[in-house]
């Protein structure tokens, strides 16, 4: 509107009766059928909420789902690496049932004197043992009860106490002879009995000349399906087939044998090594049975260290 339209106030009829025909030609007409146009104003946009803002929250909703993932995956990883370091036995569901072996203490070969070869290498020529034959008697597993009695004076057992175990008071003899024949220098003896009842002895013999050895290896002291001198407690054996080359030392010899049922009060199971001038005889005793793993066992470390 004008400023003169805003003069106007018809406000009472005597303001309106003094308006004269003069005055009527300055005033513009006003129409009644036209109305103003009143644009409305705009209205006031939103606040921009600031773009920080949103990032910052966004940002925190990463971070927490990117620690989540840290976390699990760390801790399935320490799982995972916890279950690979466990033995067999401690994890649920993969433990396995002992196999009925013995824990031995590891295995090492004794040092050889100074310049001396081993019993089999290239310039030994007689296959003779330098190391100490009381340092190559297999140890005991854990948790055995040592035996006194064959420890012998410094190690070394008597002959007459070798040849007590045999059965037959003639055969005593005539074995001891043999030994003597062969050059027996000493014997070495070493006993135990493991904590389910099984008494293991075994012997090393040493004599003067690898060839001597053998030759009382065999025919002296085996034959193919049984020993030739009966041990006490043993009186008639059969092969044992289970100790085979396969699980002996590639430079050691062995003959098994196992008591013949009925048995007596305890099984009998026994083997004779040759090895260079060196025999062995390991004899495993158990009431009821003398089980079988652990005399493989026994037999192959003997092996081992004789090889």
């Amino acid at each position: 509107m004008t400023e003169q339209q805003q003069s106007v106030t018809p406000e009472t009829p005597e303001a309106t009766s003094a308006v004269t025909p003069e005055t009527s030609e300055v005033t513009p007409d006003v129409t009644p059928d036209v109305v103003p146009v009143v644009i409305p104003p705009m209205p006031e946009a939103p606040p921009l909420v600031p773009r920080v803002r949103k990032d910052r929250r966004v940002l925190r909703a990463a971070l927490r789902w990117t620690a989540a993932v840290v976390v699990f995956a760390a801790a399935g990883a320490g799982t995972a690496y916890g279950v690979t370091q466990m033995k067999r036995t401690d994890v649920p569901g993969l433990a396995t049932a002992s196999d009925g072996r013995w824990d031995y203490p590891e295995i090492t070969r004794p040092p050889l004197p100074s310049g001396s070869p081993g019993p089999f290498a290239v310039g030994n020529l007689t296959n003779a043992h330098y190391a100490d034959q009381r340092a190559l008697l297999l140890p005991a597993p854990k948790g055995a009860k040592a035996d006194a009695s064959l420890r012998g004076t410094d190690g070394w057992l008597p002959t007459k106490t070798f040849l007590a175990q045999y059965a037959d008071t003639a055969e005593r003899k005539e074995l001891g002879q043999k030994l003597t024949d062969a050059g027996l220098r000493h014997i070495a003896a070493r006993g135990w009995t493991a904590p389910d009842g099984t008494h293991t002895r075994i012997y090393l013999l040493q004599f003067g000349t690898a060839v001597a050895a053998d030759e009382l290896f065999s025919p002296g002291l085996i034959s193919y399906d049984s020993p030739v001198y009966a041990l006490d407690g043993a009186p008639a054996t059969s092969y044992d087939d289970a100790v085979t080359s396969d699980i002996l030392d590639d430079h050691v010899k062995a003959s098994a044998y196992v008591e013949d049922k009925p048995v007596g009060p305890a099984e009998v199971r026994q083997a004779y090594l040759s090895a260079g001038d060196t025999l062995g005889l390991i004899v495993q005793s158990r009431k009821g049975v003398a089980k079988a793993v652990p005399f493989r066992q026994t037999v192959t470390l003997q092996s081992q260290l004789l090889g």
